[in-house]
């Protein structure tokens, strides 16, 4: 029979943004922290780059502020960039205190670097590492918590409201998850949920993403009455190491920060020609730059060069980058890496506040997933990482202050699987996920136009009734459960996209390349959608 569960905080993710919650929630809750896989195994242990905070005194919080309100593209919310901004030093000083070993100069001091966008030296990192090196010690300080209990393995289905029980308010009361281990559908009920399960970069066919960045906590605060907003702006990391075999390794942003340039097949640099600033031109720019350079050339990829360094300057900045191209006979310090772009960052997600609440009752929402105000129209480089830290810590701070007031949750059915039987034909799963990430990076990319975005919403139309009718009459699995994720965001993708007539930031489209004269966040209300409980 399938496990039932109760919890004070279930938190569905465990990355930086969930861990970090449960890090900073009291030691007399008890919290479930749920995993796709290994604990850590989601977005956040790919980070490379590093965290950006004002820790310099040649720097200063307004030109944070500055920074991060010039790469938005207008949209911005100057209320949550200050917030997250005046947040940063507490939030890596909470970071060094629990064990993470930043990378440190020839004095002993903190090395920072910069990145795109940045008009200061301000990212602090774990050479080119941070974020394995921030995963793992959250992960070991949370494994330490006797009241944090870590459960790998499983795969939220839904979420569990109030609506949806029949019983009177707005909230949520919990999730069904399945195990992956028996395949059963587990209820896990909670007073307090906290979404905190990344992005939706795998609707691509090309991305720096782990597998599991399906957009699931989008898509299931969407089915259960969130609003959504900005979905259009993804971004596309300018350097993905093009191979074969890579897979979807990123070339960090650093490497730019320390001197790399980029090459056309020649060798000759071009990024001057779109943008003073160069290789250090936000990545909307950039991104754009080489899609442009590639389609007319008619070239697979572009080159990113920085072998005028020396060998001990590479390895001791980019470790893992220059033992990952070696495997593929690159040798970084000898020879410029091919590079392409890939989808890497949800800049838009599920609307929340100040706290990381969402539109329903005791339902949180925490890093890539939420839509904070933060990022607006391109998010800048290493900001992402410290939206998780503030948020996460910023949720705790609430869930502590209203534990007390929150009832135990109510009484919930287990799943259903008796009207269901198991599947013979997961190839129309595999072909509609191949299917869906092909129009989505050919029609819903770097460069859009409105007949390209309407033969998506088309297409996803059928896929969606395809999908609902197989999700009806199957048990479900971990692949249905993702592609029916992906399939809901990419949805909400398309249509953020037709809504918006101009080209901003990351929406780049053919037919409408100019700018309007207010700048509006594209805001999505599901039908079901009802106010929130005061």
């Amino acid at each position: 029979m399938p496990q039932s569960y109760e919890f004070d905080v279930l938190i569905i993710g465990s990355g930086a943004a969930g861990l970090t919650v449960a890090l900073n929630l009291p030691t007399h809750l008890q919290v479930a922290v749920i995993s796709k896989g290994d604990i850590s195994s989601g977005a956040t242990l790919w980070a490379q780059g590093g965290i950006a905070a004002v820790l310099d005194d040649q720097d200063s919080l307004e030109n944070h502020v500055n920074d991060t309100l010039n790469a938005g593209g207008g949209l911005c919310h100057e209320d949550a960039v200050r917030f997250t901004v005046e947040h940063g030093r507490e939030s890596i000083n909470w970071l060094i205190d629990s064990g993470v070993d930043f990378s440190r100069d020839e004095q002993a001091q903190y090395h920072l670097t910069r990145e795109g966008g940045h008009s200061h030296r301000r990212i602090i990192h774990a050479a080119d590492a941070t974020g394995h090196a921030v995963s793992t010690t959250l992960a070991s300080q949370a494994q330490a918590r006797p009241n944090i209990h870590l459960m790998s393995q499983r795969v939220a289905v839904d979420l569990i409201t109030n609506r949806k029980l029949a019983l009177p308010g707005n909230a949520c009361v919990g999730a069904y998850i399945l195990n992956l281990d028996d395949n059963h559908v587990e209820l896990f009920r909670a007073r307090f949920t906290i979404i905190a399960t990344g992005g939706a970069s795998k609707a691509y066919r090309y991305t720096t993403n782990p597998d599991g960045a399906s957009g699931d906590g989008i898509a299931m605060a969407w089915r259960a009455g969130c609003r959504v907003g900005n979905m259009e702006f993804n971004q596309f990391h300018p350097t993905c190491l093009y191979h074969p075999h890579a897979k979807s390794f990123l070339i960090t942003e650093a490497v730019r920060g320390e001197g790399g340039v980029l090459r056309l097949p020649d060798g000759q640099r071009f990024m001057d020609r779109f943008d003073q600033r160069g290789e250090l031109a936000p990545r909307d720019i950039v991104a754009r730059a080489i899609d442009h350079e590639m389609k007319r050339l008619g070239a697979d990829h572009l080159y990113l060069d920085i072998s005028h360094q020396s060998v001990d300057f590479i390895k001791h900045h980019f470790p893992t980058i220059y033992e990952k191209c070696l495997t593929f006979g690159i040798d970084m310090a000898k020879e410029p890496i091919p590079v392409v772009p890939a989808a890497h960052y949800t800049c838009g997600g599920i609307l929340s506040d100040d706290r990381a609440r969402t539109d329903i009752n005791q339902l949180y929402v925490v890093g890539e997933a939420a839509f904070t105000g933060l990022h607006g129209a391109n998010r800048m480089a290493s900001n992402s990482l410290l939206e998780c830290l503030v948020y996460g810590r910023a949720a705790a701070a609430d869930i502590t202050r209203r534990e007390s007031d929150i009832p135990a949750p109510p009484p919930a059915p287990d799943w259903d699987e008796s009207q269901v039987r198991d599947s013979d034909e997961d190839v129309v799963i595999s072909h509609n996920w191949d299917e869906l990430r092909h129009f989505m990076w050919d029609y819903v990319g770097i460069v859009r136009t409105t007949k390209r975005l309407q033969r998506a919403k088309h297409r996803i139309d059928l896929l969606e009734r395809e999908i609902g009718e197989f999700y009806s009459n199957y048990r479900v699995s971990n692949d249905l459960l993702e592609l029916r994720n992906l399939v809901t965001v990419a949805d909400l993708i398309i249509c953020s996209a037709l809504q918006r007539r101009e080209s901003r930031g990351l929406h780049y489209t053919l037919d409408f390349p100019g700018l309007l004269h207010e700048a509006k966040d594209t805001v999505l209300t599901p039908t079901t959608y009802r106010s929130p409980a005061p």
